[in-house]
């Protein structure tokens, strides 16, 4: 007796992954089921629960790069910047907290967390030059540009 060959070969490739493409989404959907009515900290980004990791953009100018972080609630003591080893370094820790007083109970709710963001810069970057700004919770970094380095020309010689 001769049984067909189960490794998919040949043309007709889509017909063999289609099943597996179906359960993966129904393993992926069982656990985001499972997972979603675990509590989760909020979210710097939306604000609804979620990754404590702000959303960053990163843009550049001809004099300067902007780094744009999104930090609602958090304050400049919240806070910190750093640069070392051409390595600029963003975190901070966020603290929520909310309460709820009724006639007949009363909640609380804490959370806090911490995050961390790194972002590699040019090399030539002075730290003194890099400044940062917080208003409205939106963290700005600007960063100047280091000059081009110049090529020099060197002369080669006869070695004789």
């Amino acid at each position: 007796m001769k049984f067909p060959s189960l490794i998919p070969v040949g043309r007709d490739r889509g017909a063999v992954t289609q099943p597996f493409l179906s359960l993966q989404r129904e393993i992926d959907r069982l656990f985001e089921d499972f997972t979603s009515g675990f509590p989760t900290m909020p979210s710097f980004a939306s604000g609804n629960g979620g990754s404590l990791m702000p959303s960053t953009d990163v843009t550049e100018t001809d004099k300067e790069i902007e780094i744009t972080a999104e930090l609602p609630g958090l304050e400049e003591k919240d806070v910190q910047v750093n640069f070392a080893d051409g390595v600029l370094t963003i975190r901070g820790e966020k603290k929520a907290e909310k309460e709820e007083k009724d006639k007949n109970y009363r909640l609380v709710e804490r959370s806090y967390g911490s995050f961390e963001r790194s972002i590699a810069l040019p090399e030539g970057v002075k730290p003194e030059d890099v400044k940062a700004t917080i208003a409205k919770g939106v963290l700005t970094v600007k960063v100047p540009k280091p000059a081009p380095a110049q090529a020099k020309k060197i002369e080669v010689k006869s070695a004789a």
